[in-house]
């Protein structure tokens, strides 16, 4: 049976990795993923590429090009989920931008999500107001839309967090995504904010990258997020990445 997006964070916390689809290939990225499997990931993020995508660092940015280059497109994306389904029942949410989603129709889409067994979205560019024209058609589909929430005005938080699905993606640090040597935010406050509205689980993600880093997030959270330093792996290594991606991924969660 396929999991739910809260099922990552049942058996403690969760270590979510995050991967483009498309670079370095299709069929390598269902390798990788079933490789983060394997060293203990509790969910996947699948991104899948466009063009502009404004919250991405270079890191992230150069994967979409790359991926785009390859000739993957949306359709190939739900191809290559399915076929990972014959192979996993592990949680996967989908990350991109609401262009693409918007463009190929909301009922199609997350029909399409249902059908291929995605779990969740995470839509960076979706404002909180205008989140309600896509999160019903999703939720018809078993699809939770993950809310994001950026170290901003305590009663925003509370509001975002308070009808939040699957789990709340807390970002560490204003900005786009890329490796960071240090978090300065006071994301212990954000979070007990957050839990004074709601229980739903809390994972960090932007910069995280060293095994270091994950314990504190998993000192002060339900989950860490890490994508930047996966991609970079992608883009050493090309279709050898799985092995390092493997150890990455285990070291990470073993922290």
């Amino acid at each position: 049976m396929i999991k739910k997006v809260s099922d990552a964070f049942k058996n403690g916390k969760a270590f979510i990795p995050f991967i483009t689809a498309g670079d370095a290939g299709l069929d390598n990225t269902e390798k990788f993923i079933l490789e983060m499997e394997k060293a203990g990931a509790d969910l996947v993020e699948i991104g899948i590429p466009f063009s502009d995508p404004i919250a991405e660092g270079v890191v992230i940015q150069e994967a979409d090009l790359r991926s785009l280059e390859n000739g993957t497109t949306t359709d190939g994306v739900f191809d290559m989920v399915k076929d990972l389904r014959t192979k996993t029942a592990m949680p996967l949410v989908f990350m991109t931008y609401l262009n693409p989603v918007y463009h190929y129709g909301y009922e199609k889409f997350f029909s399409k999500c249902e059908t291929v067994g995605i779990s969740g979205i995470i839509i960076p560019d979706l404002p909180y107001e205008e989140k309600g024209e896509c999160t019903d058609i999703a939720a018809s589909h078993g699809v939770d839309v993950i809310s994001m929430i950026a170290p901003t005005s305590e009663d925003r938080i509370k509001k975002i967090a308070a009808d939040a699905k699957g789990f709340i993606y807390l970002v560490s640090s204003m900005g786009v995504t890329g490796v960071r040597n240090e978090i300065k935010t006071d994301l212990t406050s954000i979070i007990k904010s957050i839990r004074e509205v709601t229980d739903t689980p809390v994972a960090v993600g932007f910069g995280i990258h060293s095994p270091e880093q994950a314990h504190r997030m998993y000192e002060i959270a339900d989950g860490a997020i890490v994508g930047s330093a996966i991609v970079k792996l992608v883009e050493k290594y090309g279709n050898e990445a799985g092995p390092y991606i493997y150890d990455y991924v285990k070291e990470m969660k073993d922290a």
